[in-house]
């Protein structure tokens, strides 16, 4: 008696000293994370956050990044019209609706963060005006005007090569005389064969953007105005709140106002951002909070006291907080994916609680030490076999699966040590039995258990259901199943894509070289090549920096070409008119690519000049319309046999990077059910079968369910079965462990309960990815927790 009360008093004197050092350690974390959090928002919306990086080929995933970059910040707006007087009223209206003034601004949504430079009344501007080619025309053109005599298209090219210089003199001498000649940029004596706005002509319809006199696209029988924005940094604040969104509504209800039945469309990055947050926000709301009101009304049910209620819901709280703060500090950020996922961790974080409150009913407050010291292994045997079954998620290299592992590992550690340290001193009154706990407790015994043939018999049924539904699984690794933008954004983004003409982002040409002058030849090689498919109606066009800034190689042949035939011209019709004409000066030098890129011509194009890339230089070359048959096949043939050039398609690219890892964790998986197996037959020998059975029976049910329901099969599925095995596990561990004792039935029904209401509330996600994590883990979890009683052996079969 003296020696248990002495190991009581040293284990009460050592955990003393440990809750202490644990509440130092939160309360550090507070104050930390309150630092952090202050400066800027942690939250990352980015899908390719999500993906790995190619560890085979980094230059690519920088470009990728780039490119993404690029127009991160960017919004389009277009606000279409019959009228085109009416379009630019309406232009007028949305402009001046924007402009940041006084915060009412936002009627409808959260208050803004304020800004230091903003004055006081007034709300941060959340958009500024950018990207305007008002007047773009004009200093591009002054710019290019030395550089004439260099700047021909290939049809120029060919004619100046092969027509005779009497037929194009000729030319030129309607052209002086004609009255309808074409439009003019300069006077005829400086173009006398009209090459200068034949140029630009052809880069208009490169464009694909039909713009009338007025400056308006138009387009679908409509006047249309494009305006850009881009977000101002501190003020694009993703807290769940839709105050891009609510702006941009209210500035198109009051273009409105100017223009009966405008048609306001609108597009990009930061749209679809903080449509995910909005959505985020609401999932982990719902996930979040509906689990932890779940796991309280279980735990009230069962206990029906406020005490287990408060402890409980203390040790979820501070495991989520200490979850979050320890993902910020490894990743300096954390994906709205993994809040979302990380909500449901409250429905297996809790069973740390319930085990102890359901070992303390009807035993004395003064034997809490006692039992601390008879739970302990159990609950880090629990911990552990839970722990490693989420670091498994981690085993692929998707930054989003790390993370989501490292949130659940550290929130599940933070949730047990707050149980074990804290809930002995916090927990010092009497946890009576209830009726519902007596209940459920006995229905363990009432519970059939199978053996013999009819175990056989409940097998072979499950192995020809799991077969027939299995048989009609299908796969899906497209990398659009991650994306869950709402479908009205995603129409008017490709809406507007067709209409502007603008390439996708995620397929594209990479041209590289060692110098500015190689990557643009082999770059005109590549456009002499897609200028037929384009003749031929197969694509819709390409964008390419080569086409406003030639090679010098170019640009010395087309000079030569011109100093040589536009002499002879002049001279033929000055033989004509009876006057000498002479061919004015040029530049006299090269236009190289520092020169252009400094220049007002080149800001619509900067996107395309990745510039300094690994060892060289580099540039993209983006295709229009890539909807068409074939088109990125073709595509993809067009860039062989010329050097520096390839073909990407990240999209095609992370499709197969999601198969490859389906595959391999499905190996893995089958690895780690043979080790399971063996652990447990080393622990169990004849009796494994009862703990693996479960298990083994309920993941196969599920993938027949997912058959079943038309759900493909996906890398998140597997993944959420490589959790079962981890989880489904212990719930046959603990039959046979702690064989007819009701308060352990009790704690597997209570816990099994709250995780499966969790993660069944993962699967009312909007993202594919986790919805198809969520269901394969309500049909499993369900699964296991049923067919778990089943197979629990006879009462004297005691584990060996």
């Amino acid at each position: 008696m003296n020696d248990a009360l002495n190991s009581n008093g040293r284990l009460q004197r050592i955990w003393r000293w440990l809750a202490v050092l644990w509440l130092l350690v939160l309360l550090g974390l507070g104050v930390q994370q309150w630092q952090l959090w202050k400066s800027e928002s942690r939250i990352d919306t980015d899908i390719l956050a999500l993906l790995p990086q190619d560890a085979h080929d980094r230059l690519l995933s920088d470009v990728t990044r780039r490119i993404a970059d690029a127009n991160a910040r960017r919004i389009v707006v277009l606000l279409g019209s019959a009228d085109a007087a009416q379009t630019k009223a309406a232009e007028a209206a949305f402009r001046a609706t924007i402009t940041p003034r006084s915060t009412n601004v936002a009627r409808g949504s959260a208050p803004l963060p304020a800004e230091g430079d903003v004055p006081a009344g007034q709300s941060p501007a959340l958009l500024q005006e950018s990207g305007s080619i008002e007047g773009w025309f004009e200093q591009a053109r002054a710019f290019y005007a030395p550089y004439r005599d260099r700047l021909l298209t290939s049809e120029q090219r060919q004619r100046l090569q092969s027509e005779p210089v009497d037929g194009l003199a000729d030319a030129a001498l309607a052209a002086l005389y004609g009255p309808m000649g074409a439009p003019r940029l300069t006077e005829w004596r400086q173009d006398p064969l009209s090459l200068w706005p034949q140029w630009w002509q052809e880069r208009a319809l490169g464009s694909g953007l039909q713009m009338g006199d007025d400056g308006l696209l138009e387009a679908d029988g409509k006047h249309w105005s494009i305006v850009q924005y881009d977000t101002v940094g501190s003020a694009f604040q993703l807290d769940g709140e839709r105050h891009i969104d609510v702006l941009l509504d209210q500035a198109a209800a009051a273009a409105g106002r100017h223009a009966p039945g405008l048609e306001v469309l609108r597009a990009g990055v930061p749209l679809h951002a903080e449509a995910a947050a909005v959505q985020a926000n609401w999932e982990i709301n719902t996930i979040g909070w509906g689990s932890l009101a779940a796991v309280l009304l279980l735990v009230w049910l069962a206990f029906r006291s406020l005490r287990p209620i408060l402890l409980v819901a203390a040790s979820l709280l501070i495991g989520c907080g200490v979850a979050l703060a320890v993902t910020v500090l490894v990743f300096g950020k954390v994906h709205v994916l993994t809040l979302v996922f990380g909500a449901s961790l409250v429905g297996v974080a809790e069973d740390y609680g319930i085990h102890w409150f359901a070992s303390r009913q009807a035993e004395p407050a003064d034997r809490r030490w006692r039992l601390l010291r008879h739970l302990l292994p159990g609950l880090w045997l629990a911990l552990l076999t839970s722990a490693l079954a989420y670091l498994a998620l981690g085993l692929a290299p998707f930054p989003g699966l790390r993370q989501m592992a490292l949130f659940s590992v550290v929130g599940l550690a933070a949730a047990f040590l707050t149980v074990i340290f804290w809930f002995p001193w916090l927990d010092g009154g009497e946890i009576r039995t209830t009726g519902f706990s007596r209940w459920l407790g006995g229905t363990l015994e009432r519970w059939p258990r199978l053996h013999g043939r009819k175990a056989a018999i409940f097998l072979g049924v499950a192995a020809l259901l799991s077969a027939v539904g299995i048989a009609r699984l299908d796969s899906n690794d497209d990398l659009r199943s991650l994306q869950s933008s709402p479908k009205s954004l995603i129409d008017q983004q490709i809406r507007i894509s067709q209409m502007l003409g603008m390439p996708s982002p995620a397929q594209f040409y990479l041209v590289q070289g060692d110098t500015a002058e190689q990557v643009l030849q082999r770059e005109e090689a590549l456009i002499d090549r897609l200028r037929v498919l384009a003749a031929n109606k197969q694509i819709g066009g390409y964008r390419a920096i080569s086409e406003w800034l030639p090679s010098v190689q170019r640009q010395h042949a087309d000079a030569a070409l011109t100093a040589k035939v536009e002499p002879q011209v002049l001279g033929k019709v000055g033989q004509a008119v009876g006057e000498t004409l002479s061919r004015p000066d040029y530049a006299g030098r090269d236009l190289d690519a520092e020169a252009f890129l400094a220049s007002p011509a080149a800001m619509p194009f900067h996107h395309l000049w990745l510039g300094k890339v690994g060892a060289g230089l580099a540039t993209v070359v983006m295709v229009d319309d890539l909807s068409r048959a074939d088109a990125l096949t073709l595509l993809e043939t067009q860039a062989k046999g010329i050097d520096g050039v390839r073909w990407v398609d990240r999209t095609a690219d992370f499709s197969s990077l999601l198969k490859h890892y389906r595959k391999l964790m499905s190996g893995l998986l089958l690895v780690g059910i043979v080790l399971v197996f063996a652990v447990l037959y080393w622990r169990y020998r004849a009796q494994a079968w009862r703990v693996f059975a479960p298990t083994l029976v309920a993941g196969a049910l599920t993938l027949a369910l997912l058959g079943l329901f038309g759900q493909p099969l996906q890398l998140f599925n597997v993944l959420a079965l490589m959790l079962l095995l981890g989880m489904g596990i212990d719930y046959g561990i603990f039959l046979i462990e702690h064989r007819g004792d009701a308060s352990a039935w009790l704690a597997v029904c209570v816990g099994a309960a709250s995780t499966w209401l969790s993660f069944g509330l993962l699967g009312l996600s909007a993202t594919p990815a986790l919805r198809a994590f969520g269901l394969t883990l309500l049909f499993g979890i369900g699964l296991v927790w049923i067919i778990s009683p089943l197979f629990r052996p006879p009462p004297h079969d005691a584990p060996h």
